[in-house]
């Protein structure tokens, strides 16, 4: 499931890393305790709009331009989502045989054969 405030917790981070400012410089700035600010950043807390004017204005960001890089990371979420449901789901691999001895050559038995197998039942086919 795509989580918005995750997304936008995502690019208000890159935002403030591209200008290499700390936690504490925006959330003094934007008048918004630190600890909350990091909860926003990590995905934790939705952030009202009051706060994210707020926090463009500290980043020295408009809105629009925030709110359009969420949404071309939306976009691009919701492609890898139905990408990844539309996959054929891999059908789970029944294990073989553990080990097989034949003791024949060209044909000619020379002994036994042994085949050891999962407690499933094994068809075995003469050629």
């Amino acid at each position: 499931m795509i989580l918005l405030r995750r997304l936008l917790g995502d690019v208000l981070r890159r935002q403030r890393q591209r200008q290499g400012r700390t936690l504490r410089e925006v959330s003094s700035s934007a008048r918004v305790s630190l600890g909350y600010l990091s909860e926003v950043e990590r995905g934790q807390k939705e952030a009202s709009s009051e706060l994210l004017s707020a926090i463009c204005d500290a980043l020295d960001v408009r809105m629009s331009e925030l709110m359009r890089e969420v949404s071309d990371e939306l976009s691009l979420a919701e492609l890898a989502e139905s990408a990844a449901a539309s996959e054929p789901v891999p059908t789970p691999v029944r294990p073989m045989l553990n080990s097989v001895s034949v003791t024949s050559v060209a044909g000619v038995p020379t002994g036994r054969v042994t085949i050891k197998a999962p407690a499933e039942a094994v068809d075995v086919v003469a050629a």
